[in-house]
């Protein structure tokens, strides 16, 4: 059983930048590919971010890309989205997930249905 906490949301002028933490409990979690995802008000969660359990492979939705970074440290149980140059349209709900399902693999899944355990979420809001 994994726990994941998100932290670090919080409200941000256009153009600005956030750091987002998720905490994982379990002694597993560094063989999980993580992810990121956010979900807008009235909108479907989206795909954000995804990274391989080692933190060698990354993918990103085109809207982030260039813009938000993924990163993690295995030693403090710890996946982080770091976001800049915000913009009001990044406004959302952010969840981090792990797939329990798809240890050790090479590529991170995109899909939220390939994410087996998930944190209850922290919000960002971008002002314009």
């Amino acid at each position: 059983q994994v726990q994941l906490i998100e932290s670090g949301g919080g409200l941000v002028q256009a153009g600005g930048s956030l750091r987002l933490s998720c905490a994982a409990s379990g002694r597993t979690f560094n063989s999980y590919p993580m992810g990121w995802f956010r979900q807008a008000p009235g909108k479907e969660r989206e795909f954000v971010a995804a990274i391989t359990w080692s933190g060698g492979n990354t993918d990103y939705a085109d809207s982030v890309k260039g813009r938000f970074t993924i990163a993690r440290a295995n030693a403090k149980n710890t996946v982080y989205l770091q976001m800049n140059s915000l913009k009001a349209e990044d406004t959302a709900v952010y969840y981090c997930a792990a797939s329990q399902r798809r240890p050790w693999q090479p590529v991170a899944p995109k899909r939220d249905e390939e994410y087996d355990y998930w944190g209850q979420g922290t919000l960002v809001t971008v002002s314009s």
